[in-house]
């Protein structure tokens, strides 16, 4: 009789209390298949890392990118807003702002929390877990009670919607004592010696498993994904995001997911974490390229015209860190004062670099070439 090299789900009407603990058997992952995508995931990280350490202000990229992964990791939710809607409600985001864009700003607010978190505690622990899910959902709450009938349910309008595919493991202490194996696993790089990426996919699947928290789990796990790349040193500063990689392919995401709780699948559940990781690193160090070549296009551009501006870097490298400016943005950040600001803006306007736009009787300045290279 062959060993049974990792205990699957048996019945997924019932909670899973017996998900095995981390870490798992190195038989599960240690493929040929899987060494061969890790090359290819590793190379590519490591070319985005290169790229992105030599930019002055990392800041321009932060914002713009992690805009649009909080973006995508939403809508695999079902949480829809446009770029427009988006960007005007980040340019506005200490007014009152509502509806999907609010639970899209939560996320990315969450993604930077988590992140300035493990800057200083260094480790991962259940507060970090519970804190990312705070900021995301907006809640005091913390892991879900014990008596919540928590299932998980195909998504989707085909014959199969609604059925219940999985039942995550139930009872306080159980789920604690499970995510305490999660974060010590996490942790000893030393006792559990993994290669940090293989890591990652182990530790995604096994967060998502345990289903810790009553919502908002996906994006808690989808968050984590990135913090893990910088708190092991793979990445400086939070710029790979998976979730646009994992909305284009969420059906085979899904379907990885519940080939290891049904069948023991970790290796193609892996190679789908890795193959995520090289696309995304691919499409991310091409869209830094396209964004630092579109400012200085522009600061030349403007360095050129006859209409002369005063610390022209400046204002350009502050272009470039948000698709939507206002006046009150080139005030608070003391580039310039108000009539400066305005004036500028308003001569970009002429000289095309931005769009003017009124919307409900505020005036705001679109970049249009950075609106543009995000959008793709």
């Amino acid at each position: 009789m062959p060993e049974i090299l990792y205990k699957v789900n048996p019945d997924r009407t019932k909670p899973w209390n017996d998900l095995p603990r981390l870490p798992i058997r190195e038989e599960l992952y240690r493929t040929v298949e899987v060494m061969e995508q890790l090359g290819h995931a590793k190379a590519a990280l490591a070319r985005l890392h290169g790229r992105s350490a030599v930019i002055p202000n990392q800041g321009l990229l932060i914002n713009a990118i992690s805009l649009q992964e909080a973006k995508s990791s939403s809508e695999i939710e079902n949480i829809f807003t446009t770029d427009d809607e988006l960007y005007k409600a980040y340019s506005d985001q200490k007014a009152e702002t509502s509806g999907a864009s609010k639970e899209v700003l939560r996320y990315r607010e969450a993604l930077w929390s988590g992140y300035h978190y493990l800057q200083e505690s260094n480790f991962f622990d259940l507060d970090y877990f519970i804190r990312v899910f705070q900021e995301i959902q907006q809640t005091k709450e913390g892991i879900r009670p014990d008596f919540l009938n928590t299932t998980i349910k195909q998504g989707g309008s085909h014959t199969n919607a609604g059925q219940l595919v999985y039942t995550p493991p139930r009872g306080l202490s159980v789920i604690q004592n499970k995510l305490s194996n999660l974060v010590e696993f996490l942790n000893n790089d030393e006792q559990y010696a993994i290669d940090h990426l293989i890591k990652m996919a182990i530790a995604h699947f096994q967060f998502e498993a345990i289903h810790p928290f009553r919502d908002g789990n996906g994006r808690t796990g989808r968050v984590f994904n990135i913090h893990y790349l910088t708190n092991k040193g793979l990445l400086d500063v939070p710029i790979l995001f998976l979730s646009r990689y994992i909305l284009d392919h969420k059906e085979d995401y899904y379907y990885s997911l519940m080939g290891v709780s049904q069948r023991g699948n970790w290796k193609d559940w892996i190679q789908y974490m890795l193959r995520a990781v090289e696309n995304t690193a691919n499409i991310t160090f091409h869209k830094i390229n396209d964004i630092v070549q579109a400012k200085d296009a522009v600061l030349d551009y403007i360095k050129k015209t006859e209409r002369k501006f005063r610390r022209p870097e400046d204002l350009i490298e502050f272009l470039f860190t948000q698709p939507f400016i206002k006046v009150k943005h080139l005030v608070d950040s003391k580039i310039y004062a108000e009539n400066t600001a305005r004036e500028y803006l308003n001569s970009l306007s002429e000289m095309q670099v931005l769009e003017k736009k009124e919307i409900a009787g505020h005036h705001y300045y679109l970049n249009q070439e950075l609106y543009r290279i995000l959008s793709e």
